[in-house]
């Protein structure tokens, strides 16, 4: 039989005593064996079973990611329950939407997110028993009591959950037993939330299969060696990336999971990413481009704060490994090797083989997803030995379709098509796409979801034939590797009805320059495209004393110089249609972030909520297309000081 939890049983078998799960706690890291997580999942499924439920019912689990997460999800699974995971970051607004829609009738909370909980607690219809996975304060109690929660009729804290667990199960193993047995490879693991960046939420079901079929095949195509690496998990354990690559591919290779400590909530796991690396010193991580360019930004300001002559060896190195590496795929010439060869050494020497440090001792590569990684990102750390190995995927998907690989990788793309999943280019719902031509991307093998939990239109409409329709756009190269250029539902729609993936041009235009940290280029049958940008300051202040910049209208003439260096580039610029190049942009003086809600928990933009924010500047634009306006004006003042 095919599922989680027969992943979990091979790895007790081969390697029960290594460490499955590391957490910080205030005495230091505390691992949790295979053996021991199976044994305390054994001892909660006990405790759940003893609940009044019928087989398949969702327990909500909303927690940062630690070794309390994984082992209770799989006790919901050893039960027969169906766990739905949701991220800390979500506002307290968003949770009660996931809880009335599952019908949970259980939610696993940390202190951390039991706030954001009861802060909408009235919102839920049918009020949950709680579970919390931390001992409680006085005053946390009182809260709970505040709003007629009582410990053990309405809540329990994990403490206490597992001690009667323990001694239910000793006295009646055998029941957790006929549950495991009762599984099968069809039955719903979780429901997984959209993110939203293209409208409301929808439930995706994920099985047993989807989960067995897609950690299973990655691990193969990935070649990751069984029962040596370890990682540090610092993306959330709801979203599907770090749900399959982590917690199950963990089971399938033996993989030690350390979790970033969020002990004093979601704002510190940032600072604490640089300590637990260090300490923990794994061979690989998994991450999304936000996470890539703070790091990027952060070692290059470094490097220059050491002087000219150590920032002169980093830049020339840096260069010289672009040059070195190339696309990844094709050997560099004997040309290039000798022309760059020494000053990448040298940089290796000197320079690299301490700013690699900063994932620790041990890093081998990263592993990206999440959203589209730009190309110079994956130069840079392919220069500096670091790699990240692009790939795609979606939760429908469980969720990786595509991965580049150590032995097989080409920059710029999303890496060779998974071996069992099949995938096509389709151009219209009954044409498929000619080789190089953009199509919708469909595909179809085990690791497909059973569908949207109480949504069957939904369903219907992206599951056809047993196939599913991804809504992403993209294409095969030359090479046989896939590149994905965006989402349908967000294509720019030009007055004439064209449309254009507007990731495509987004990407093209960051790539060129280093003052932008985000853009959203827009067009919803208008006349021309527009775009919203946000900064990057200290890039800007640099380009501004070099130029001499003095003045608001002066630091605009240099940005838009910047924002126009990609038309002419040969690798980017010049394949983007002359309609679909941005006429005019406003720049946002606040980066689009979790807390205005303007970009989701993997750091993708939710186009429809920025649209929504930033209605007045986007509709200013369509009546004036100076870039050096007043608006614009203000907010150079406001960030640089400027006249």
């Amino acid at each position: 039989m095919r599922t989680v939890i027969q992943l979990l049983d091979e790895a007790v078998r081969a390697f029960g005593d290594r460490a499955y799960l590391t957490g910080k706690t205030d005495s230091g890291w505390k691992d949790t064996s295979f053996r021991e997580a199976d044994r305390i999942s054994d001892e909660l499924a006990s405790w759940w079973l003893k609940m009044n439920f019928d087989r398949g019912s969702r327990v909500g689990l909303i927690a940062e990611g630690r070794p309390e997460w994984v082992i209770a999800e799989l006790s919901l699974l050893k039960a027969g329950l169906v766990s739905v995971p949701m991220s800390l970051k979500l506002q307290p607004e968003e949770i009660p939407f996931r809880l009335n829609h599952s019908e949970a009738f259980a939610v696993v909370v940390s202190r951390i997110t039991l706030p954001k909980l009861l802060a909408t607690w009235n919102q839920v219809e049918n009020k949950p028993f709680l579970v919390i996975l931390d001992d409680l304060a006085d005053e946390e109690r009182t809260v709970l009591a505040d709003l007629k929660l009582e410990s053990g009729e309405h809540w329990i804290c994990w403490s206490d959950m597992t001690a009667a667990g323990a001694e239910m199960f000793a006295a009646a193993p055998e029941s957790v037993g006929d549950s495991k047995n009762a599984i099968g490879e069809d039955d719903t693991v979780n429901i997984c939330y959209t993110s939203g960046t293209t409208g409301n939420p929808k439930g995706i079901m994920l099985t047993h299969l989807n989960y067995w079929a897609n950690a299973t095949v990655a691990v193969e195509h990935f070649g990751l060696p069984t029962g040596v690496f370890e990682t540090l998990v610092i993306l959330p354990l709801d979203h599907s990336f770090a749900h399959t690559v982590a917690t199950y591919a963990g089971l399938a290779r033996a993989i030690t999971l350390s979790f970033v400590d969020a002990r004093e909530g979601a704002l510190s796991i940032l600072r604490n990413i640089p300590v637990n690396l260090k300490e923990r010193s794994p061979q690989f991580i998994l991450t999304v481009p936000a996470i890539t360019g703070n790091f990027m930004k952060k070692i290059s300001e470094g490097v220059a704060a050491k002087g000219s002559f150590i920032n002169g060896i980093f830049t020339r190195g840096i260069r010289a490994g672009v040059a070195l590496v190339g696309d990844g795929f094709g050997k560099p010439s004997i040309g290039v090797r000798l022309r760059y060869g020494f000053a990448h050494r040298l940089a290796k020497t000197l320079v690299f083989s301490k700013t690699k440090t900063v994932f620790g001792d041990n890093i081998l590569y990263c592993v990206g997803g999440g959203a589209i990684l730009e190309v110079k990102q994956q130069e840079f750390y392919a220069a500096m030995g670091v790699p990240i190995y692009q790939g795609y995927g979606l939760t429908e998907a469980a969720p990786i379709i595509s991965a580049n690989t150590p032995d097989c990788h080409k920059f710029g793309t999303s890496g060779m098509v998974m071996p069992g999943i099949e995938c096509r280019i389709m151009k219209t719902d009954n044409e498929e796409s000619a080789p190089g031509e953009k199509g919708q991307i469909v595909i179809r093998g085990e690791n497909v979801m059973k569908g949207y939990f109480k949504n069957p239109e939904a369903s219907a409409e992206v599951l056809r034939d047993g196939w599913l329709w991804t809504g992403d756009l993209g294409y095969f190269e030359e090479d046989g590797f896939l590149m994905v250029v965006g989402r349908e539902k967000a294509l720019l729609i030009a007055s004439d009805g064209e449309k254009y993936p507007p990731e495509e041009i987004e990407e093209v235009i960051v790539s060129r320059t280093g003052v932008f940290n985000q853009i959203m280029v827009y067009n919803d049958q208008k006349k021309y495209t527009t775009a919203l940008v946000t900064l990057e300051e200290g890039v800007c202040k640099a380009l501004f004393k070099e130029k001499g910049v003095t003045s608001a209208e002066s630091a605009l003439d240099v940005l838009m110089s910047e924002f126009d260096a990609y038309r002419d580039a040969d690798d980017g610029g010049k394949t983007i249609p002359p309609a679909w190049r941005p006429a005019v942009f406003e720049v946002i003086p606040k980066a689009f972030s979790e807390d205005n809600q303007l970009v989701n928990s993997t750091m993708k933009l939710v186009r429809h909520k920025v649209v929504d924010f930033y209605s007045g500047r986007i509709d200013a634009m369509y009546s004036d297309l100076n870039v050096k306006n007043e608006r614009n004006i203000d907010a150079m003042k406001e960030l640089f000081g400027l006249k």
